[in-house]
């Protein structure tokens, strides 16, 4: 690629390049790609400097792909890589980093190219792309044609076999990139793809073998969260004493194409990548997997293979024996996936892997609800509701559906009552300096509906807090005396918005905005229903724990009396009117200007004596979390937004982009 060149401006004016993409062609064994891919950088992992290389790379693609049919040099290119990736194992074993840098080199070169083909061609043109070659006189084009496959599979192999190690860190990133590149035409199409040339490649052909390898490789690059080793910018210069080939090839290229986005490089602050990108094939891996995961299933009801994986793969501690109509399994260290979840749940793709373990492999799940450390996995997706104002409400659904799908467990919903956690500093609204985990939870999740019922008025995000609170209720214990005034106070915000809209609807004109009242107050009256149910709930089934519920009860009775006689609560609001009427009398023979504490005294002692069978009895509260039909519909998009939005080293522009609207989330 050329010594000289040291910015991206001079990137067109390169000779090595303009030969590539010219009229010539280049045979394979020609000393020219030793040359092209002799140069020393560091790829970009910042969107801007992605930018610049791709407003850099896409008229030098252009010329390539009108030239290329006829001198089939991309084709090469994608030979010499693949000729050297049957040697990198050995190559990383021997330390040979000069190969693996070549290597390296070659596939970014490919990478940069393809991601300009996808967005310029279909899948059929860019297979033909691969397929032109130089037109020898009696040339045999046996197994040309497979190329594309041949690269994809290598790819694969590459992943699954190169072990991670300083030399290899870069090179596995592109590979992982490139795979993601491959799969990127879903972007430019507003439809779900559910077929094509790549598809059928990954899911049918010779990668299907690899697929439990590669699941588990990127699961575990997910798990080890390496750092992305410091450039090491002279390495080759260091070997210049063997003279030759090697020194021939390294000298003088420290300073070569990509220096300008070298970590430290001119014009940037030491380390500012690595800071911006810490983690980028921890990151890459993590967009990769979800990508295929997600993947449809294929023609006839073929299951997607990744999926398969990712939803049965079992804990390497576990000696079971394994079904036999089990495909693609496989086994992983449990406690250091559980750690890693605990730990990267600040980004939307680390909670969606999270939810997809939750919700579809169920030796996952089992485990994670085992723990006796729950707190280290509940506390971060608290953190995402708590600052719901700065996330996008895909993340907002994601970690709420989390934790209803974990209240459905008995064993969470008492447990978490158990757990007492100390000073919670992120909480602002009041001083938390003492706290179980369940109310904390309560908190979170009421502070959440409270903002859904300011903002955005989302009836789906109403209906999950409050299925999770349901979920919870019967199992409510020693509640903190903040959540339970929280759960009266949000009775109270409801309460308030239905006196409103009723005041509204009966001054409306009628016709049609009349009937918008009326919808309006069946959804405010339904929210209202669930929120009486809630609170009778824990009522019914451990009043004697939860003394703090009872006084603010007490303490805003009259909030309630409006609903005793209304046809959708009365039911409901028998046993609420028990409770009142019970502990009110209590209240009143022990005296007036009670204090606080007696005030609580009379009420735990009460909550000995009330008779249980005062209370009439209701079905048990329970949701559970069904996936709609058709989920692809919304994880697919959901998945590429975020390969576009924070994809290391990835920029499209978003103009072609069909997929999602640029202001989704």
């Amino acid at each position: 690629m050329g010594a000289n060149t040291s910015q991206v401006s001079d990137l067109s004016e390169n000779q090595s390049l303009r030969t590539l993409i010219g009229t010539e062609s280049i045979s394979d064994n020609d000393p020219f790609w030793n040359q092209l891919i002799s140069f020393t950088f560091i790829s970009p992992t910042s969107s801007g400097n992605s930018k610049l290389l791709e407003e850099a790379v896409i008229p030098l693609a252009k010329i390539l792909i009108e030239n290329n049919p006829r001198t089939g040099n991309f084709g090469a290119l994608v030979r010499i890589f693949l000729g050297r990736t049957k040697e990198l194992k050995i190559s990383t074993e021997c330390q040979d980093q000069l190969f693996i840098w070549q290597a390296h080199n070659t596939l970014f070169m490919i990478r940069c190219l393809l991601k300009v083909f996808i967005r310029e061609m279909t899948e059929e043109d860019l297979h033909l792309q691969f397929s032109y070659q130089e037109r020898v006189p009696g040339s045999c084009d046996t197994g040309r044609e497979l190329l594309l496959e041949e690269l994809m599979c290598n790819l694969v192999h590459l992943v699954v076999e190169v072990p991670l190690l300083d030399i290899t860190y870069s090179i596995l990133f592109e590979a992982v990139t490139t795979m993601l590149v491959l799969l990127s035409y879903q972007l430019f199409h507003k439809e779900i793809l559910r077929d094509g040339l790549i598809y059928q490649y990954l899911m049918k052909g010779r990668c299907l073998s690899l697929t439990s390898l590669l699941v588990k490789t990127l699961l575990y690059n997910f798990i080890r969260q390496e750092k992305c080793p410091p450039p090491a910018t002279h390495i080759f210069e260091q070997q210049s004493d063997r003279g030759g080939l090697l020194y021939g090839l390294a000298s003088g290229v420290a300073s070569g194409l990509w220096s300008v986005f070298a970590l430290g490089g001119a014009g940037s602050k030491p380390g500012l990548e690595q800071e911006q990108n810490p983690l980028p094939l921890s990151n890459q891996s993590l967009l990769l997997l979800l990508v295929l995961a997600n993947l449809t299933d294929g023609p006839n009801n073929c299951p997607n293979p990744y999926r398969q994986a990712v939803t049965c793969f079992k804990n390497t501690q576990d000696m079971s024996s394994v079904p036999t109509e089990q495909h693609h399994m496989f086994q992983i260290n449990f406690n250091s996936l559980y750690t890693a979840l605990c730990e990267q749940q600040r980004s939307d793709q680390a909670t969606l892997i999270l939810y997809t373990l939750l919700h579809q492999n169920t030796n996952m799940r089992t485990y994670m609800l085992s723990r006796t450390d729950m707190e280290n996995l509940v506390m971060p997706i608290l953190k995402i509701l708590y600052h719901v104002e700065d996330r996008n409400s895909h993340h907002v659904y994601m970690a709420l559906i989390i934790l209803l799908i974990l209240t459905e467990e008995d064993t969470f919903n008492r447990s978490i009552h158990e757990v007492v956690l100390k000073n919670i500093t992120w909480y602002s609204e009041r001083s938390l300096t003492e706290i179980s985990l369940g109310s904390l939870l309560i908190l979170v999740v009421i502070r959440t509906i409270q903002f859904n019922m300011t903002r955005t008025r989302d009836k789906y995000l109403h209906t999950n807090c409050l299925a999770a609170l349901a979920n919870m209720s019967a199992q409510f214990r020693c509640l903190h005396q903040y959540a339970a005034q929280r759960i009266i106070s949000l009775f109270a915000l409801l309460s308030k918005k239905h006196n409103k809209i009723l005041e509204q609807a009966t001054q409306s004109p009628r016709g049609l905005r009349r009937a918008d009242y009326a919808q309006d107050l069946n959804v405010i009256e339904e929210v209202i229903r669930m929120m009486l149910e809630i609170i009778n709930s824990c009522l019914s089934n451990s009043l004697h724990h939860n003394p703090n519920l009872v006084y603010a009860l007490l303490y805003k009775r009259e909030l309630f009396e409006q609903f005793r006689t209304h046809p959708s609560f009365q039911d409901i609001m028998q046993n609420l009117d028990t409770v009142i009427g019970f502990f009110s009398q209590r209240l009143e023979a022990a005296g007036t200007d009670l204090s606080v504490e007696r005030v609580q005294e009379v009420i735990m002692k009460g909550a000995q004596a009330l008779p249980k069978d005062r209370l009439k009895k209701f079905p048990e509260l329970k949701f559970r979390y069904v996936e709609e039909d058709q989920p692809e519909d919304f994880f697919i998009p959901y998945v590429w937004s975020l390969v576009f939005n924070s994809g290391v080293g990835l920029n499209w522009s978003p103009t072609g982009i069909e997929l999602f609207s640029m202001d989704s989330g």
